[in-house]
């Protein structure tokens, strides 16, 4: 039986469908790759045939030779010599020097070899030198440099002059007034002085020894100035230096700054909270000094609750050894605990808000500072500290008394 091809075995002499198409399809697709393919190896044979007749009995020309083209009457030019660089050849025969090249037009001399030194060549003047070169058949002469003690006599920038003019503007942003892009709208709009006469240019340059006032107080660059706001823990003291060897609020701050900062304020060994450490003695000084009435907010934990008739009379004011003590306000923290209260007070008197308790006969287990000027301990944990942003640092400087 005889082997049906492929197209045969679907297709059974009715009409084609379904595989009988696609085979039908893929014999003729076939059919025609062969005839390509043979029709290129043809072509292929023939070239080389006509490649192999063309040399004939003839032997092939040697390297380097020109064969002349049809028509061309010129001889070829000959093979070049063996030994014998060529033109483009990069190598050249040992000791050889290339001739130099004559000039351009008729009757010109060789142009003489360009001619290189440095100013410190010792044929050359001190301070000029001059090279020829010769750009076709005209020699140009290059500019003699200056001597270098021909230079202007300048005097050196120092840190001190540069400070010295800084702008105003500038100056404004330094001192912790505003952004230096404000600062230009707050010259302008004539808030600022320097020695006591209105200065609306924002440009105004501004010297070591001015003085320079916004809204009546003065203004001082902030330079290195650094604001450190602390969580104090317990069982550390609020000082700089103890001969005891204790441990101090800047063993906590050790490597937050390389300044010398100093605690703005005291807290107790015994209360935590918020506490400012800065080398801003004028700042130090103004958040400290009683006239400014500088608020603080304190959470109390006593050992008792707090009776009705003590909470009135510490409304009313506590009379002490220094003094009438007065708070701003005093209220339960949780009405169900009566041993947990909160107290604002304005005064910077030493163990002020102990003082006022004990007064009562109440201990006072835990307290702690939670608003400090209008700063808080939030986001900060105890023991842990942060630095404060510029906005801060300007509302520090210029709060309104009783605000903070």
């Amino acid at each position: 039986m005889n082997k049906k091809s492929g197209f045969e075995k679907f297709h059974k002499g009715g009409p084609k469908k379904g595989a009988a198409l696609k085979e039908q399809f893929r014999q003729e697709k076939k059919e025609e790759t062969r005839k390509r393919k043979a029709f290129f190896e043809q072509q292929r044979a023939d070239k080389a045939a006509a490649r192999n007749s063309g040399f004939g009995s003839e032997a092939p020309a040697p390297r380097g030779a020109r064969t002349p083209k049809a028509g061309n009457d010129r001889p070829a030019k000959p093979a070049r010599e063996e030994g014998r660089p060529s033109k483009f050849s990069k190598e050249e025969p040992r000791g050889a020097r290339p001739a130099a090249r004559p000039a351009k037009g008729p009757g010109k001399e060789p142009a003489a070899p360009k001619r290189t030194g440095t100013p410190n060549d010792k044929d050359a003047p001190k301070g000029s030198f001059r090279v020829r070169r010769a750009i076709g058949d005209t020699a140009h002469e290059a500019r003699p440099t200056a001597a270098p003690d021909a230079a202007p006599d300048r005097k050196p920038v120092t840190r001190a002059r540069k400070e010295a003019q800084m702008p105003l503007n500038k100056y404004l942003a330094h001192g912790g007034i505003c952004s230096r892009r404000e600062a230009a709208d707050v010259v302008k709009s004539g808030k600022v002085q320097v020695n006591g006469a209105v200065v609306t240019e924002p440009g105004y340059k501004v010297q070591a020894d001015d003085k320079v006032t916004f809204n009546g107080k003065k203004v001082t660059p902030t330079g290195n100035l650094v604001y450190i706001l602390l969580n104090k823990p317990k069982d550390y003291l609020t000082t700089t230096d103890d001969p005891q060897q204790r441990k101090t609020v800047l063993d906590l701050i050790a490597r937050a700054t390389e300044e010398r900062v100093y605690p703005v304020g005291r807290l107790d060994r015994n209360t935590s909270g918020v506490l400012l450490l800065t080398n801003d003695g004028e700042l130090a000084q103004t958040l400290t000094h009683p006239s400014n009435e500088v608020r603080k907010v304190y959470a109390v934990t006593l050992d008792k609750p707090l009776t009705k008739a003590h909470f009135d009379e510490i409304l009313k004011g506590v009379p002490l050894e220094d003094g009438l003590a007065t708070v701003d306000s005093l209220a339960y923290a949780d009405s169900s605990n009566k041993k947990e209260v909160g107290i604002e007070i304005h005064s910077g008197r030493n163990r002020i808000v102990r003082r006022i308790f004990e007064h009562f006969g109440y201990d006072v287990k835990g307290l702690d500072r939670v608003i400090f000027a209008g700063l808080t301990k939030k986001n900060v944990p105890r023991g842990k500290w942060r630095l404060l942003s510029e906005k801060e640092v300007r509302d520090l400087k210029f709060f309104k008394k009783g605000k903070k």
